[in-house]
């Protein structure tokens, strides 16, 4: 009950993360690199999925592209993409020698470190399509993310384009412990909680939840079941068109 007698419900947004020591920081930055590298070769199903998905729900013409959380800047070479779409391609990768490693790859996109759940440096509407690929379960801010993707989209034209793992589910938890945790706890010989409750903040559920307040969903994908169930699949794919 606040001041005036009402009583209000506290938003869950931004969520506070759990504290990680200097040397927990260090071998979290070092996973994340090692693992956009062997992904590929390792899994290979979920990352076609994850990346084709974007390329084939892309609206017809774009030009800009903001990539969210570009990794090593994976996805586009998954794409054929032309000089004027090169030019309009902006890669957000926050880890400074992820984001080096982006610019030597692709000299001809723009690539910055900004974080995506404060107010960015772009114009009302200045791109065609945001991607953002195993990007929402790690913000802590999920709800101003997507308040500025929803800012950020060309009106009416504009897709936000997601891929979720379905985190929180059966499948998907099952799954990690003969994947990803196995790899982390042969590399490091820590245990992998501590890591992945600090990058993976938020279920597939949660997501879904919010995202239904700013964006309608134009068109879903499961992977690699057909059935509508987050608990029977790994991953998710998101077409989104904003609100009115």
């Amino acid at each position: 009950m606040n001041a005036s007698g009402s009583t209000e419900k506290k938003s869950k947004w931004p969520k506070t993360l759990p504290r990680l020591s200097e040397e927990q920081i260090r071998i979290s930055d070092d996973w994340m690199q090692h693992f956009h590298k062997i992904n590929r070769n390792r899994f290979s199903g979920v990352v076609d999925f994850n990346h084709r998905y974007v390329v084939k729900q892309s609206p017809r013409g774009f030009l800009s592209t903001l990539d969210v959380g570009a990794g090593l800047g994976e996805h586009l070479k998954y794409e054929d993409l032309t000089p004027k779409q090169l030019e309009g391609y902006v890669a957000l990768e926050l880890r400074p020698k992820m984001a080096e490693e982006i610019r030597r790859t692709w000299p001809t996109v723009q690539v910055t470190s900004v974080d995506c759940q404060v107010r960015m440096p772009f114009d009302d509407g200045q791109f065609d399509r945001i991607l953002a690929i195993h990007v929402l379960e790690h913000l802590p801010d999920l709800r101003t993310f997507l308040k500025e993707a929803k800012r950020l989209l060309r009106r009416g034209t504009g897709r936000l384009l997601v891929v979720i793992p379905c985190e929180g589910g059966l499948g998907y938890s099952l799954g990690r412990q003969f994947t990803s945790k196995r790899l982390f706890e042969q590399r490091y010989g820590v245990a992998y909680e501590p890591f992945i409750r600090a990058e993976h903040v938020n279920s597939a559920r949660e997501i879904l939840q919010e995202i239904k307040q700013w964006f309608l969903v134009e068109h879903r994908s499961w992977y690699p079941l057909c059935l509508p169930m987050i608990d029977a699949n790994l991953c998710l794919g998101l077409t989104l068109r904003a609100r009115s």
